[in-house]
């Protein structure tokens, strides 16, 4: 098992060399083929509501603007490509907003590399919810960079959030490629002690034998999570950031809970934690 195609975000931001970094990093291991998508930022739908392009001038140099803006993008991407000697890649120019586009075309890939939303710029081109969006909307593991820090290779040392929950065994599923070649994985279970099963029943469904049989060696650790008033689910977002870092990883892998109304997303508490506060790259899958 192994990623084969990667589909990484591509912009003018300042961090888009990061995510190419990744990217390529994961390609050149797995011999995968890297789609570079760059987005002019206008919705698909709206397209075919608007007047044609030859009938609106303005609308015309607008859209140019976009679309240069977009090709811009992908010549750095290209170039990116070609000296990081990834075996395979494309470039796409997509007219669709961000969320929308990354989605739609990440289903037909093995993993979606995008950046955190950098504070202050929650506007256009893209969407404040666009991290959470694509998470919750691609169907695929998303590799979320970090605005912070630099992320070139992720995945020496890895945390594995783990409640046996369906979206845990998927995100820990999806991950096995970046499982396979890290240098250690632990796998991290949180006692709330709120009178929930959670640890009963991570426990009883350890995954250490099953990830063993995949080549990995992993070791599971039960976290206590101080309760405060009752508990709350952004606690264990908070505990998981902290064991990241008392740990040394390098890449977090958690399941995403959460669900979409239009285009609201509603998220679980330790997951938008987790995205609003990473500090170390996260894969996550819904």
């Amino acid at each position: 098992m192994d990623y084969k195609t990667i589909l990484v975000h591509v912009d003018d931001g300042a961090r888009c060399a990061d995510r190419l970094g990744a990217a390529a990093a994961i390609a050149r291991r797995s011999g995968a083929h890297v789609i570079g998508a760059a987005l002019s930022g206008v919705s698909r739908f709206l397209y075919q509501a608007m007047p044609s392009e030859a009938n609106d001038p303005t609308l015309a140099l607008h859209l140019d603007f976009l679309r240069e803006r977009g090709r811009d993008a992908l010549a750095l991407f290209d170039g990116h490509m070609a000296a990081s000697g990834v075996p395979s890649y494309e470039g796409r120019l997509i007219d669709d907003e961000a969320g929308a586009g990354i989605s739609l075309h990440a289903r037909a890939a093995d993993l979606v590399v995008i950046g955190q939303a950098e504070p202050g710029q929650a506007t256009a081109p893209l969407m404040a919810d666009f991290p959470a969006y694509v998470v919750i909307h691609s169907g695929r593991p998303v590799l979320l960079l970090p605005y912070a820090i630099g992320a070139a290779d992720p995945g020496r040392h890895v945390l594995v959030s783990w409640d046996a929950s369906r979206e845990a065994a998927r995100a820990m599923q999806l991950a096995i490629p970046l499982l396979a070649r890290a240098d250690s994985v632990t796998i991290a279970v949180f006692d709330t002690r709120s009178g929930t099963r959670t640890v009963a029943d991570a426990t009883a469904a350890d995954p250490v034998r099953y990830l063993a049989r995949h080549g990995i060696q992993a070791t599971l650790t039960v976290v206590p999570v101080e309760q405060k008033r009752g508990h709350r689910r952004h606690e264990v977002g908070d505990a998981l950031l902290t064991l990241a870092s008392d740990r040394g990883a390098d890449l977090l892998v958690m399941g995403a809970y959460g669900h979409s109304r239009f285009r609201e997303t509603i998220l679980g508490g330790a997951t938008r934690t987790v995205l609003e506060g990473m500090t170390v790259p996260v894969l996550m899958a819904h």
